[in-house]
């Protein structure tokens, strides 16, 4: 069998999981090309003449995740995706730092250096706490939201928020930023019915919860195959959670990676549910 573009993306990620030998005999089995072998930068620079993922929707975790290695180039293939709300833009084309260290400026990709960077009245004339306070809809909430670029925005966000809690529509807004500190975050809300709405909004606590609890596998292990380019510091995450059980159910049987290969396009469970069933029905 030959796998297609989607199995491929799929079975290639999981074959990162298990040694190079195995890997290359299943490949063959599957008629699945090796992987090129480009530098880390070379293939962030192709990533913005083709945009990786399409129009496939892209939790926004993701998308932070994608920041945090501050890397011009990679802000300018999340700035250009569907999923980006317009906070995480505005970021981007302040040179806003997302990774730990976040003490420098990131160089803005010039294909955005004309992009305008408006700001709402009232946070001119309020400024941003003030604008805050002021909100009395989720639609102005959102507005007001985007204006929270940096790290010291959260900080002043934060302390205005301990000293009288903001209204109940910028709480909201602001808690579905993935990039909002999860203290912050659960001061916010910890409900259940909060959470739901939270994840619903594609804030995920981590890799290793969108690769076990998110489906379908097709899909989540599409847009994971990209993370060794994308979020390298994050996807090990991702990779840690699915190894040993890509290596107890399919491990060097290339007959269950062929089987895995035809059920994952149609398949509708999570990754691990995927993994599991290859392997009991070879």
């Amino acid at each position: 069998m030959r796998a297609d573009v989607t199995s491929g993306h799929a079975v290639g990620f999981l074959l990162r999981l298990i040694d190079a030998g195995t890997a290359d005999r299943v490949r063959a089995r599957i008629g699945l090309p090796r992987p090129a072998s480009k530098g880390l930068t070379q293939a962030r620079r192709q990533l913005t003449a083709a945009p990786p993922w399409g129009s496939t929707a892209v939790p926004s975790s993701v998308l932070l995740w994608v920041l945090e290695e501050d890397d011009p180039d990679l802000n300018f293939v999340v700035w250009q995706h569907r999923s980006t709300d317009s906070g995480l833009r505005r970021a981007v084309l302040r040179g806003e730092p997302f990774g730990p260290d976040g003490s420098r400026s990131v160089r803005v990709h010039r294909s955005l250096r004309h992009h305008d960077l408006r700001v709402p009245e009232p946070v001119t004339r309020l400024g941003l706490v003030g604008a805050l306070r002021e909100v009395t809809t989720m639609g102005i909430a959102r507005e007001t939201v985007t204006m929270v670029t940096g790290r010291g925005d959260w900080v002043a966000v934060a302390e205005a928020d301990h000293e009288q809690p903001l209204p109940g529509y910028a709480r909201w807004a602001l808690s579905v930023r993935p990039d909002c500190p999860p203290a912050l975050r659960e001061r916010f809300g910890s409900h259940a019915k909060f959470t739901h709405r939270v994840r619903q909004a594609g804030v995920l606590a981590g890799p290793a919860e969108y690769t076990t609890s998110h489906s379908p596998a097709a899909h989540v292990l599409k847009i994971l195959s990209l993370g060794h380019v994308m979020f390298p510091a994050r996807v090990r995450q991702a990779e840690d959670a699915l190894r040993p059980l890509v290596r107890e159910h399919l491990g060097d049987r290339e007959e269950a990676w062929a089987v895995l290969a035809q059920l994952v396009d149609t398949f509708h469970g999570t990754a691990p549910e995927l993994v599991v069933t290859a392997g009991a029905i070879a």
